[in-house]
């Protein structure tokens, strides 16, 4: 039987590939364990990894440290690829609040921690990788683990510890912050709820519907494609035409004639209803259900982007309304919907929510491809390129004044930061980016899962030591302060001061941990878009921001 002992305690390729995937395998099996409704869910990996290398069960240093490094890479870029596209575009309107309050958070933390440090004498790597167990944030850790080994050549196992001991606390602690907050100020969901409903109507009443007759000279005889280009710095939709000759109301396209006397229904934004009626004609009054023709069918249709021409491209380039009577409602995007604005650029991939007559949808289908077989086409060159990319950019040295070793994004912030721009500006030069969202998170899934094995396997023999005879079970304590003092702060500013719509709140604290069972514990409340959108906002500035201010601290305070 000693074949058996060799493939479980003798170190080598085959056997470290084995204890690597058992510890996964085991790890995700207890992670769907649930206490009090919370699940610690991929950490778990962790803790199983600790527990196989704390009872001897060691693997290859070589293989462990690739297999780490690679998940890592493919963990962050996977992230990037997803959040990218929305990235730039979350800092208009009230997303550069959001993204600000969030800022404070990540800043707060990292405040919180140098005070703890310096006030008990607790090095700071072993509390830097507290604070990334304390706000659930695995690429900072890694970030965190690779500047230390920069600075010093080799590696420190209490930051992981630190990572581990802190993290069950972490998410408690957030949902708890949730919870504390909502007691505060004494929150009615119901009336949150009502709030945003009502701000959504009035939202959608900026639009108006006219009712206008043709007799302008100046469009007679032109088609609806060729008035929109004379308006060309206003939007609205003809979606319907009442033609005076055969007295008969026609549904509209790009190619429709205006003649005079036939009457148009539109709808345009308050603010450019003057320019549309003066262009024309003269509005009357009309019912809506006037403009139903008895044989008219409306239906909501989800199309997909997969053509190629389109990736890149704005609604308001596109012209769909104008040009088929369709009205656009959402867009979905790596699992996040969103708006859809007339300056919403569109990437491949991308699913549209568009309301519209059969034909007016067919001929927006021929536009947009809608070929969702195309989207099972793996675009693996932009992958590895974008790999290739972010390694390189992760290690240029960056030198500050001041500071003895030049600070790196390293193979956390440099894959990261490429995913972002590969995804967000790739369309210019032809790169097709998109991945379906099952192949993006099984390359996360993947990259995680494989990070955190190895974490915990290369930890463990010094895991029992350090929580029993160095006291590290005081990591528990700083690691909780760390993670509630900066969101009940922020929380309470952002609530009482600028009277933030709670559910938007919890979604915008959520994200700023980057946390998913604190997400899942937001969405619960009211209808959860409110939360989603929140947590999609601010998302991909914090975990950018996690990955450098761990580094930072690492190169600063070391």
């Amino acid at each position: 039987m000693d074949w058996i002992t060799n493939l479980f305690f003798n170190e080598g390729v085959a056997q470290s590939i084995l204890l690597i995937s058992m510890t996964i395998a085991f790890g995700l099996m207890l992670g769907k364990i649930k206490i009090f409704g919370i699940s610690l869910g991929v950490t778990f990996i962790l803790f199983v990894g600790i527990f196989l290398s704390a009872i001897g069960m060691q693997a290859s240093k070589e293989t462990l440290h690739f297999f780490q490094e690679m998940g890592l890479i493919l963990f962050v870029f996977s992230i990037g690829l997803q959040v990218g596209p929305s990235f730039f575009a979350n800092f208009r309107k009230g997303g550069a609040k959001l993204n600000l309050l969030a800022t404070c958070i990540v800043l707060l933390g990292a405040v919180t921690t140098l005070i703890i440090h310096y006030v008990t004498g607790t090095p700071i790597s072993t509390m830097v990788g507290v604070m990334s167990g304390a706000i659930t944030n695995t690429p900072g850790l890694g970030a965190a683990q690779q500047a230390y080994v920069d600075v010093k050549g080799v590696s420190d196992p209490s930051i992981s510890l630190g990572y581990a001991v802190a993290y069950p606390l972490g998410v408690v602690g957030i949902i708890l912050s949730l919870i504390v907050l909502r007691m505060i100020f004494r929150v009615n969901l119901d009336k949150e709820q009502q709030k945003l409903d009502d701000a959504s109507a009035h939202n959608e009443k900026e639009l108006t519907p006219l009712s206008l007759v043709v007799n302008n000279p100046s469009v007679f005889g032109k088609s609806v494609s060729a008035i929109s280009q004379l308006l060309k710095g206003s939007h609205f939709v003809v979606s319907r035409i009442y033609k005076h000759k055969q007295e008969e109301i026609f549904e509209v396209g790009p190619d429709t004639i205006l003649e005079e006397n036939d009457k148009v229904f539109v709808i345009a934004p308050n603010a450019d209803v003057e320019a549309v009626v003066s262009m024309i004609g003269y509005q009357v009054k009309m019912d809506r259900k006037q403009w139903i023709p008895t044989a008219a069918k409306f239906t909501a249709k989800r199309i997909v982007i997969t053509k190629e021409e389109v990736n890149g491209r704005t609604l308001e380039q596109l012209n769909l309304r104008a040009l088929y009577g369709v009205t656009i409602t959402r867009v979905e995007r790596s699992g996040f919907e969103f708006l859809a604005s007339p300056s919403f650029r569109l990437q491949y991939g991308d699913v549209l929510t568009i309301v519209g007559s059969d034909s007016g949808l067919t001929n927006v289908r021929q536009v947009l491809g809608d070929r969702e077989k195309h989207l099972n086409d793996p675009n693996l060159i932009s992958i590895f390129l974008g790999i290739v990319l972010g390694v390189i950019l992760g290690s240029v040295p960056i030198f500050i004044p001041g500071i003895p070793q030049p600070l790196k994004l390293g193979l956390a912030g440099g894959p990261l930061i490429v995913a972002i721009l590969l995804s967000s500006f790739g369309y210019k030069y032809r790169l097709i980016t998109y991945t379906t969202t099952s192949a993006n998170l099984m390359l996360r899934e993947v990259g995680i899962s494989s990070f955190l094995a190895c974490v915990g396997l290369a930890a463990g023999g010094n895991f029992v030591d350090t929580i029993v005879n160095k006291g590290g079970y005081i990591w528990i304590l700083y690691g909780f302060l760390i993670t509630v003092i900066p969101l009940l702060l922020v929380g309470a500013y952002a609530r009482g001061k600028m009277k933030m719509n709670f559910l938007t709140l919890i979604g915008l604290i959520a994200g700023s941990t980057t946390d998913p069972p604190a997400l899942a514990y937001a969405s619960s409340h009211g209808d959860g878009s409110a939360a989603q959108l929140g947590y999609a906002t601010v998302y991909p500035l914090t975990m950018f921001l996690r990955v450098i201010v761990a580094q930072v601290m690492i190169l600063f305070f070391l």
